[in-house]
């Protein structure tokens, strides 16, 4: 029974209650005057009479007042019972209505069942999908918005048979059949519905089927738009991955194009301002000329301007606007664009003749500084570009733009780097005849380092190679290799052995890295490393390497307030500590070599048979972590024609190579060839060792030996008498004279006069006097004490003391060396007629004053 019908009941039964107890009192009256009439009828007549006589009929009025009142005392229980029985059925009634009602509803009250029919209603009747509901009997009960509109219903579908609709065949008879469905796509009018099916019987009412559908084509239309947002976001990403692996602007150019290239447009060319370039500010005008650095999409020959060629467009077209404006410009018909064609007319109809069709000329901006152009085009075979493109468009070319500001601040510090480095490593190598020499040097990648080489000519026609190695990159290293370069000329000017000379290097790092801890600890607070200290490495501002990648290399930059080159000085400043070098004299003479290492990788012999040997030299530490423990020094003896090899570490370990794998690799290069030069045993060298991607500099130097003619060496005894004085000097000329010399002879003599005199005045034995003809005539005495003589400017009443300083004014350069067994003085006379700048006396007066040579 339903709540309707069990209502219905319940007021029926109240109406007859109702009825019952108000029918009661007429009920009883007439009982009564049924009563009276039969009792008339059996009395007789004579006795109706004497009673009508003895009691005459009385007002009816007056009577019935007594019978209304005895009548209602006698139906008061009636009517009390009658009510409480309506008032029972009415409760009962309301309470099984109430029951059913929670029963059919699950308990929900009114209210509530209410607020859930608005949100029902609203949630159906504004979802985009249509809703129907049909029962049992194919009709159609309930039809939502949207489904009115996918079927165009009619307004009184509802309470209509299915097929009565005029639905399409097939989706009529889905419908009014009730079978289930996942799915279908069936034909609505113009459209294609995906049509769901479900049967239900909700808490055992008339069973029915709920169908909803769906708009395909609008759903491909919104997934089309949703899988171009997605391919744009992985474009997106693909972007920041792929765009600035490298510091090089170029490159990132063309992985720009690359990345663009075919998933956004059919061709891609970009263009940049040369001061990027050349790691400069640019500064855009009606006059800046541009150098394509990329194209990609169509062969290069095929393009209006080649890659490297320089383009300075004309104002007006979309290049020169976005170039101005710094915003992106948008042609969408390249044919109907006389801007764009006005550039160059004949070039640009070859374009338009090998099918594109738009463009998209996006600025390549970063910190608010335009460094270039990225120009997107699109064939006919694609969309053309749209409003919606441009957004996307700035977006991707933000992005290479950043990694292209950081390429170019890395090229200008490069630049700088290299610069510095170039100007601090030799120019051209010194002459000289002991050796023949080639040399490289390569950057690496990231960064000019600390590598260097040097070739110094020392007295005795020996000949100083120098080969160091600052650890790190950037101008740190190379301002500190320029350091560590001037201070091996000034030791070797002092003609130190190579174990005294790495010695003192060692001391002046350990200098330079305690006065850099303290800088850096007065720039940061004190803090641990802070103090002095040898070596100190550990604090602020130290630490084994140099400057490297500009910050914001490979990230986003941050505003120009925070441009890393204004930087406070002690943040740039990093120790030295860890620098290594090889120092080796050569004495063509001897053919001897004489070798020490401070940390640093020892040379590779090339015997003239061609065999490779690395000679062991002891190990000591590198630059600055000396401190106590003495540098050894070792001694080749090399036949003429010998190759030695020094080299840095950057040519034999890398982060792919061990040290040991790499010596091997040298050696094989090394013995390929034994009768190549110096200059083709470099090339061969870096042909077999040199990584695709060097991750350290290379410093290579290769010397060949070579001797001295022993016909061009003479050499004596000179015993402690002035009277060996005269027979010595004439040995010399005479010598002099088979070698050609006798042009020099008087200043020789007077050299050796005054040399040879005072070995033996203030010298002790053994003295020697030696003449070498090289690439000028040197002359050697020397004795056994390290008494240094110095040079002064005698007075007018002195009776000595103009000797060294004759010396000085004949000779072209002249010093002291020390030995083991005492000094050598030494003197050098070119043989090119050159002479010294002459001094503030003439050579008359400085003979005048000439009175220590003995009479001859």
């Amino acid at each position: 029974m339903s709540v309707r019908q069990l209502a219905r009941v319940v007021l029926l039964g109240i109406v007859a209650a109702l009825a019952l107890a108000f029918q009661a009192p007429d009920g009883s009256a007439r009982e009564d005057r049924q009563l009276t009439a039969v009792g008339a009828q059996t009395q007789a007549p004579d006795t109706r009479s004497a009673v009508r006589a003895a009691h005459p009929p009385q007002p009816r009025e007056a009577a019935a007042p007594e019978r209304t009142d005895a009548q209602e005392e006698d139906q008061f229980p009636v009517l009390l019972g009658s009510a409480a029985g309506v008032l029972l059925l009415v409760a009962g009634g309301a309470a099984l209505v109430g029951w059913r009602l929670r029963r059919q509803t699950g308990g929900v009250r009114p209210a509530e069942m209410r607020q859930r029919y608005d949100h029902h209603d609203a949630v159906l009747h504004a979802v985009r999908e249509g809703v129907l509901i049909i029962g049992r009997d194919g009709r159609l009960l309930l039809a939502n918005d949207e489904a009115r509109r996918l079927l165009e219903l009619p307004a009184d579908a509802e309470r209509r048979p299915v097929a009565d609709l005029g639905l399409e065949p097939q989706l009529s008879a889905l419908l009014a059949s009730g079978r289930a469905a996942t799915d279908e796509v069936l034909l609505a009018g113009d459209r294609l519905l995906a049509v769901n099916v479900r049967p239900t019987a909700p808490r055992g009412r008339p069973a029915g089927t709920v169908v909803t559908l769906r708009d395909t084509s609008e759903l491909r239309a919104l997934a089309g738009r949703a899988g171009v947002a997605q391919e744009r976001l992985k474009l997106i990403y693909d972007a920041g991955l792929r765009i600035g692996t490298t510091l090089d602007v170029g490159r990132t150019a063309e992985e720009l194009a690359g990345v663009a290239v075919p998933r956004f447009a059919d061709v891609v060319t970009v263009e940049l301002l040369e001061p990027v370039l050349r790691g400069d500010e640019p500064t855009t005008g009606a006059s800046a000329e541009l150098r394509r650095m990329a194209v990609k999409g169509v062969p290069e020959e095929s393009a209006i301007y080649r890659i490297g060629e320089v383009i300075r467009y004309v104002s007006g077209t979309p290049m020169a606007t976005g170039l101005a404006s710094g915003r992106p410009v948008l042609v969408g018909d390249l044919s109907a664009s006389d801007a764009w064609r006005q550039q160059d007319p004949d070039g640009s109809q070859r374009v338009l003749d090998s099918g594109i069709r738009s463009l998209i000329t996006t600025p390549l901006q970063a910190r608010g500084v335009v460094l270039g152009l990225a120009n997107y085009w699109r064939s006919g075979t694609s969309d053309t570009f749209e409003e919606e493109d441009l957004a996307f468009a700035e977006e991707l070319t933000a992005r290479a733009a950043v990694a292209v500001d950081n390429a170019r601040r890395y090229t200008r510090e490069h630049t700088t780097a290299v610069t510095l480095q170039r100007s601090l490593l030799p120019q051209t190598l010194p002459e000289q005849s002991a050796l023949a020499v080639a040399h490289r040097y390569l950057p690496a990648h990231a960064g000019v380092g600390g590598d260097w080489f040097d070739v110094i000519p020392l007295p005795g026609a020996r000949v100083a190679l120098v080969v160091g190695d600052v650890v790190g990159h950037g101008l740190h290293a190379a301002a500190t290799m320029g350091r560590l370069r001037t201070a091996v000329h000034n030791f070797s000017a002092l003609d130190l052995p190579p174990d005294e000379l790495l010695n003192h290097l060692d001391e002046l790092v350990t200098h330079i890295d305690t006065d850099e801890a303290r800088a850096a600890g007065l720039g940061s607070g004190p803090g641990p490393g802070a103090g002095p200290g040898p070596g100190t490495g550990t604090g602020p501002g130290t630490g084994t390497g140099g400057q490297g990648v500009p910050d914001g290399a490979g990230t986003r930059a941050a505003g120009r307030e925070g441009d890393p080159d204004e930087v406070p000085a002690h943040l740039g400043r990093t120790g030295i500590t860890g620098a290594t070098c090889l120092y080796a004299i050569y004495d063509p003479v001897t053919g001897r070599v004489t070798l020490a290492t401070a940390g640093h990788p020892g040379p590779a012999v090339i015997r003239p048979a061609g065999t490779v040997s690395f000679p062991e030299v002891p190990v000591s530490p590198p630059l600055g972590l000396g401190g106590s423990v003495p540098v050894e020094t070792t001694e080749l003896t090399l036949s003429e024609g010998s190759r030695l090899v020094l080299y840095t570490d950057g040519l034999v370990e890398n982060r792919d190579r061990d040290i040991a794998t790499g010596l091997e690799l040298l050696r094989t290069a090394l013995a390929a060839g034994a009768d190549r030069t110096p200059e083709e045993t470099c090339t061969a060298v870096l042909d077999a060792m040199l990584p695709a991607h060097p991750s350290d500099d290379i410093a290579l130097l290769v010397a060949r030996t070579q001797l001295l003619d022993p016909t061009r060496v003479a050499e004596w005894e000179v015993p402690s008498d002035p009277a060996a004085v005269a027979p010595v000097r004439a040995a010399c000329l005479r010598m002099l004279e088979s070698w050609g010399l006798a042009s020099i002879d008087f200043t020789t003599e007077l050299i050796l006069s005054e040399l040879i005199t005072n070995a033996i005045r203030y010298g002790a034995q053994p003295i020697r006097v030696r003449l070498l003809y090289d690439r000028a005539l040197i002359c050697e005495v020397s004795d056994g004490t390290s008494a240094s003589p110095h040079l002064r400017r005698a007075a007018t009443t002195d009776e000595g003391g103009r000797g060294l300083f004759l010396v000085a004014q004949f000779a072209h350069r002249w010093g002291t060396r020390y030995t083991p067994g005492g000094k050598v003085i030494w003197t050098e006379q070119s043989l090119d007629g050159d002479r010294p700048e002459p001094g503030p006396d003439s050579t008359e007066d400085v003979l005048d004053q000439w009175d220590d040579v003995p009479a001859l």
